[in-house]
């Protein structure tokens, strides 16, 4: 359990460090951000036509009703965490592979549904949005994050140890 948390602890800190960089910032976590605000836009506008997406940004042009896609609320940081403790878990390469790509996408899919249910909420209470986008969404985000490792783990096959030939 110790090699474990250090691992993981260590793992951490250099993605965090790498995400903070600015050719990660400028490579990834800002095209990606951009690219979150078209997702949802493209997603919202197949029931509304009155949203737009201009950079991070995903606004109402019925009622100028925007929420900026800031730092934290990309997924990038929930994902990041699910990474580190994938990588530090002892699990073959394959699963941990595997585990990482299905567990990003579960959180990202899900931080596609808050961005859009922010982006009505908002329109709707500016106090609910402030209440479900600091204490609800950011919670249930890492909860995400949490839940996908631990089914991981629980899936991840038991290694069976192959007996000695007897002499």
């Amino acid at each position: 359990m110790t090699r474990f948390l250090v691992l993981f602890a260590t793992i951490l800190v250099a993605l965090f460090a790498l995400e903070l960089s600015r050719p990660a910032q400028a490579a990834f976590v800002l095209p990606w951000t951009a690219a979150l605000a078209h997702i949802s836009s493209g997603l919202v506008s197949l029931f509304d036509s009155d949203v737009i997406a201009h950079g991070k940004v995903l606004q109402s042009t019925r009622n100028g009703f925007g929420v900026s896609i800031e730092a934290g609320c990309n997924g990038i940081e929930a994902s990041l965490i699910l990474v580190a403790a994938m990588l530090a878990f002892p699990a073959r390469w394959i699963h941990r592979l595997v585990g990482i790509a299905v567990g990003l996408v579960a959180i990202q899919a899900l931080n596609i549904v808050r961005l859009v249910t922010l982006f009505y909420l908002g329109q709707w209470s500016l106090r609910a949005f402030e209440w479900a986008h600091l204490y609800v969404w950011q919670a249930l985000i890492m909860l995400d994050a949490l839940v996908v490792w631990l089914i991981w783990v629980r899936k991840l096959p038991r290694e069976t140890a192959t007996p000695a030939h007897a002499g």
